[in-house]
C-alpha cells in the first residue's frame, strides 16, 4: 500500500533519534537512487527481524536496488529520468525472467535475486548514495566542501558521532557494508509500515514526474499482485455469444465459449486493470501469443466493431439496471455524454479513437512492443 502523506510531519516522532533528519532524506533529489537505496535497506531489515547487530553489505542493498527497480521498469516500463542509471543497468543485465518471477510473494523476488547475483553487476551506482543518504545529519559540517570531498567527510563523521548524533548507519572499516544504528532499527520495527509508505509515497512523486502521461503509476511501484477474477467480465461475453456470434478479430475463428478466454487490447501491464471497455474476447492460444504486445493498427476498427456488438447485444438482451452497471466503465473511460452514444458505431468510434490510440503511442514510447499480428 502507498500511504498518502500530506508533509514529512506524518513520520512518527521519537525520542532520541532525529526524525527531522529522516524526512529530510529526499531533499533535493533528481534520480530514484536515495528512494530505492532506502527502501531495500528497510527491507533487507525487515527480513532480518530489525537485528542491527551486523552490518549490510551494501553489495546486497545494491542487489535489493535492482530487484526493487525490475518490476517498475522491466515489467511495467516506467522511466526513472534521464540522469538515471538504475535503468541501464538492468537493460544490461538481460535478465530473462518467467512466470516465476511475477507472481508477486516473496519467492518472486528471491528468484529475481539469484538472478542477479548470477550476473557481474555495476557497483558504480553505490559510488554516491550510501554516504549521501546520511548528509541531513551533518549539514553543517558539509558546507563549503568540494563534491568530491564529501564522501569520505560523512564516513568519518558518520562513525565519529554514531552513537552521539545517530544518523542512520555507520560504515565498515572497509566501507564494504553499514551497521545501522540499533535506535534506528527499533524505530523502523516500531513503525515500518508507516515509513515504508512514506518512501513509496516519494518515489511515486518522483516516477509521477518521470512519467506524466502514464496510467496508474501507484500499481506499477510492486511485483503484480496476484490478478482478480475476470468472471464478471467473462458472464458479460459468453451472455453476448449466447446470442450472436462472434469472429475472433486476430484469427478470423468463430468464438466458442468452452474456449475463451479474455483479451486486454491494451496490455495489462500498462494499464493494470481489467475494465470492460478494454477487453475482447478471443482463444486461449490467441491470447497466449499475444502477451503484453500492442495490437497492429489493423485491428482497431474490427475490436471497436466487436464492443459495438456486445453493447448493442447486452442492451437488448439485459435487464435495464444490469446493462447499466456493465457500461459504467465505458462512459467513465471512454468520456461520452450519453450511455446511448455507445450503441452508435460511429460515435463508439470516435470515442475508441480519442482514448486508445494516444494510449498506444504512448506505450510504444516506453517500450511496449507495437504492430504484433496473429500468424
Amino acid at each position: 500500500m502507498v500511504y498518502k502523506f500530506n508533509d514529512t510531519s506524518d513520520l512518527p516522532p521519537a525520542n532520541g533519534i532525529n526524525v527531522g533528519c529522516l524526512s529530510r532524506l529526499f531533499d533535493n533529489t533528481t534520480t530514484s537512487y536515495k528512494y530505492v537505496f532506502f527502501l531495500s535497506l528497510l527491507e533487507i531489515l525487515s527480513y532480518r527481524f530489525f537485528d542491527a547487530s551486523k552490518p549490510i553489505l551494501l553489495k546486497d542493498i545494491l542487489i535489493e536496488m535492482l530487484v526493487n527497480s525490475w518490476y517498475p521498469h522491466c515489467f511495467f516500463r516506467l522511466s526513472f529520468g534521464l540522469q538515471d542509471q538504475i535503468a541501464s543497468q538492468l537493460n544490461r543485465l538481460e535478465l530473462v525472467v518467467g512466470k516465476q518471477g511475477i507472481k508477486g510473494d516473496f519467492q518472486s523476488k528471491e528468484y529475481l535475486r539469484e538472478l542477479i547475483r548470477k550476473r557481474e553487476v555495476d557497483n558504480s551506482l553505490l559510488n554516491y548514495v550510501p554516504f549521501r543518504i546520511n548528509t541531513p545529519f551533518f549539514r553543517q559540517e558539509l558546507k563549503g566542501l568540494k563534491d568530491y570531498q564529501v564522501n569520505k567527510a560523512i564516513i568519518e563523521l558518520s562513525n565519529e558521532y554514531f552513537q552521539t548524533r545517530k544518523p542512520l548507519f555507520r560504515y565498515t572499516q572497509d566501507i564494504l557494508g553499514v551497521v545501522v544504528h540499533p535506535e534506528w532499527s527499533m524505530y523502523f520495527k516500531a513503525n515500518y509500515a508507516i515509513v515504508k509508505g512514506w518512501i513509496l509515497w516519494e518515489w511515486l512523486q518522483y516516477l509521477q514526474k518521470c512519467n506524466p502521461s502514464i496510467p496508474a503509476i501507484s500499481n506499477k511501484l510492486f511485483p503484480p499482485q496476484c490478478r482478480e477474477s475476470l468472471s464478471s467480465q467473462t458472464t458479460y461475453w459468453k451472455s453476448v455469444l449466447d446470442h450472436i456470434q462472434l469472429r475472433c478479430i486476430y484469427s478470423g475463428e468463430l468464438l466458442q465459449t468452452e474456449n475463451l478466454s479474455l483479451d486486454h487490447y491494451l496490455p495489462w501491464s500498462f494499464v493494470t486493470h481489467d475494465l470492460l471497455w478494454n477487453l475482447i474476447p478471443t482463444s486461449r492460444q490467441v491470447n497466449s501469443s499475444k502477451s503484453d504486445n500492442l495490437p497492429s493498427r489493423e485491428y482497431f476498427e474490427p475490436f471497436v466493431a466487436m464492443q459495438h456488438s456486445g453493447l448493442l447485444t447486452t442492451y437488448q438482451n439485459l435487464k435495464q439496471n444490469k446493462w447499466n452497471n456493465y457500461i459504467e466503465p465505458y462512459i467513465l473511460e471512454l468520456r461520452v455524454t450519453s450511455k446511448y452514444d455507445l450503441l452508435d458505431l460511429e460515435k463508439l468510434r470516435c470515442a475508441y479513437e480519442a482514448v486508445l490510440l494516444p494510449q498506444i503511442n504512448l506505450a510504444i514510447s516506453h517500450g511496449f512492443t507495437p504492430n504484433w499480428r496473429y500468424h
